[in-house]
């Protein structure tokens, strides 16, 4: 079941119908003109819907809606009419995927471990080519323990010798690495229905198997699991 009321639900639609359109955030008060709402109950809703983690604020403002985020987390994604954040590689491969109006982007991004710009043509058809690697060093039940941090880790790098450079310059441990087909499976269906109404997210046990079906290392999901 949906777990948000119908009022929450309205203004989480609004925020995320917005982002898909234009790839920046409403304001305030276009939300409260959408929503038939005034700013404070719009500001209170903002603040409800990221305890429920359908969105990060700072200071008010919303940072992430995922898959788009209101500034650079190191993914830009140019479709053909909208300019995108991706919130992380997970996120800037998902964008395509999401919004009917942009079924192929560019993203572009730069390695962490070395400074190598990389642009893959993200679209619906299949994976893009390159022997790049995905790295997200953040176990999946601590995702949410510090989301802007965690995301803005989620990187592409060159390879694991990149990897392993920036494990050792920032001390942050290596964690799940993974080929590019694999963040194109996992990004071409976890947020489907997110532009829709209403809309369930996927419960502990089913993500579970739906990273074990991308094929995602299990380091990642394990945490989620009870054995």
């Amino acid at each position: 079941m949906a777990d948000l009321d119908e009022n929450l639900e309205r203004l989480r639609l609004a925020v995320y119908r917005e982002f898909a359109a234009t790839g920046r955030p409403p304001s305030v008060d276009a939300l409260a003109t959408t929503v038939g709402r005034s700013n404070a109950e719009v500001a209170h809703g903002l603040e409800a819907l990221a305890e429920a983690h359908h969105l990060v604020l700072r200071d008010g403002q919303i940072v992430l809606a995922h898959p788009f985020a209101s500034t650079s987390f190191g993914f830009s994604v140019m479709g053909g009419r909208t300019l995108y954040w991706g919130g992380c590689a997970w996120d800037a491969f998902a964008i395509p995927h999401l919004v009917h109006a942009e079924p192929s982007a560019l993203v572009a991004t730069q390695c962490p471990g070395c400074g190598t710009p990389h642009a893959w043509v993200v679209d619906r058809s299949g994976p893009p080519a390159g022997d790049q690697v995905v790295h997200f060093p953040t176990e999946a039940a601590r995702v949410w323990d510090d989301v802007v941090r965690t995301c803005s880790m989620q990187r592409i790098f060159c390879s694991r010798d990149c990897v392993d450079r920036w494990s050792a310059a920032t001390g942050v441990p290596v964690g799940a690495v993974f080929d590019l087909a694999t963040l194109w499976r996992l990004a071409a269906r976890w947020y489907e229905g997110r532009l829709d109404s209403p809309y369930e997210r996927r419960d502990p046990a089913t993500a579970v198997a739906f990273f074990a079906e991308v094929g995602l290392p299990r380091s990642f999901y394990a945490s989620l699991t009870n054995d």
